[in-house]
């Protein structure tokens, strides 16, 4: 099914090494584009100093793998101060389709108030912003949707049973306002613009949907 209800702010914790989180956003942006379907101006991807050199930078043919064809607009930070501030000027222009911010670890300047005025900046202009968080520590923040991801073992692959499939992620929702927090295995469904959401057992595996428990079926969000 099609969610509704996605939030104009997310924020996603991973860890630096593995890529997960970006995967995840990446994803989402995906679905949030293809259900609104008229944006397709550029992205803004801010990333302050200690992310880029953790992280890497954005790997454009990556992103394009993903659906995203637009172009990426990429501003280098000194400190996650600077980031901030370059993300809130990114959320004043509408003629972007996104902006995406790395901000590393759990830097004093990124407080409340500051997940605050990404929040009221991306309501007024109707530009949604994703917030990544390195190696970070969750702590206040006022984002509607905010996601721990991890990789998990890919889908299988249909063509060759030793190779990786699809990607898929832990995707643990530990704070929405659309429900209760629940651990997914998420993936990305590129030809149909969303992600596949399936809930997560305790053992591991993935739930099938059987019984009365339609919370462990898979869902699709965008």
């Amino acid at each position: 099914m099609t969610d509704p209800d996605l939030p104009t702010f997310t924020e996603a914790f991973s860890n630096t090494r593995d890529g997960a989180g970006t995967g995840l956003v990446l994803a989402q942006i995906d679905a949030w584009l293809g259900a609104d379907g008229a944006r397709d101006g550029p992205i803004l991807w801010v990333q302050d100093r200690t992310a880029a050199r953790e992280g890497g930078l954005p790997c454009l043919r990556g992103i394009a793998g993903t659906g995203l064809q637009m172009p990426i607009l990429r501003v280098g930070a000194c400190n996650a101060a600077d980031a901030l501030w370059a993300m809130e000027e990114g959320l004043e222009c509408a003629a972007l389709s996104a902006v995406v911010g790395e901000v590393w670890g759990n830097p004093r300047s990124l407080d409340f108030t500051a997940t605050k005025r990404l929040a009221l900046r991306s309501r007024r202009s109707g530009v949604p912003v994703w917030l990544l968080r390195p190696d970070g520590v969750a702590d206040l923040s006022v984002a509607p949707d905010r996601w721990r991801v991890d990789p998990a073992p890919s889908a299988d692959n249909p063509w060759d049973a030793r190779a990786p499939g699809q990607a898929r992620w832990w995707a643990d929702l530990f704070r929405t306002r659309r429900g209760a927090p629940t651990r997914w295995v998420a993936g990305h469904d590129r030809a149909a613009h969303r992600v596949d959401l399936a809930a997560a057992l305790s053992d591991g595996t993935l739930g099938t949907g059987g019984g009365d428990d339609a919370a462990t079926g898979p869902r699709a969000v965008g």
